[in-house]
């Protein structure tokens, strides 16, 4: 019994200096496999204008889990009139929020940071549901995007980016 509770306080110990070690190199989403804690400069001044994302093809998002965990993946993203819009495509049959971990994640508490050049901002995601806004998104996407085949809108989620 000594040496069962031995190993597993071994593991335990070793469970959270991983934890650590993480948290300190982030270890960010890459391309299409996710990560966990994004690293970067804080910018705690509200955005006004994000068009500057417009020469960038994606941005990092890091969700909370509900296990205490950040979860963070790299997505799509489009300005429209000024505001940050970030997308997730998802496979035929499937429906929003599931499917996706950090869907999941906005739906339970859509408070997230993004990691845009170097720089974080902690934000609120807004799931898109006004078709009219869809549209104007989807026609935009279509022009900054022309290399990708954008699936039909009951596949694509749309979140608008507040703070």
């Amino acid at each position: 019994m000594k040496t069962l509770l031995k190993i597993a306080g071994a593991i335990l110990i070793c469970l959270v200096l991983l934890l650590v070690v993480l948290s300190i190199t982030g270890l960010e989403p890459r391309a299409r496999t996710p990560g966990l804690w994004l690293k970067g400069n804080l910018v705690t001044t509200p955005v006004a204008d994000w068009s500057f994302t417009d020469e960038l093809s994606t941005v990092k998002v890091q969700t909370r889990t509900w296990y205490l965990l950040p979860h963070s993946v790299t997505t799509y993203c489009v300005a429209y009139n000024g505001q940050l819009y970030l997308d997730s495509f998802y496979p035929a049959g499937v429906e929003y929020p599931h499917g996706r971990s950090w869907n999941e994640n906005v739906a339970r508490d859509p408070h997230v940071r993004l990691k845009i050049g170097n720089n974080l901002y902690d934000v609120t995601l807004v799931h898109v549901t006004d078709p009219a806004e869809k549209a104007a998104l989807r026609e935009l996407k279509a022009k900054k995007y022309p290399q990708l085949k954008i699936p039909a809108d009951s596949q694509v989620q749309l979140f608008h980016v507040i703070g």
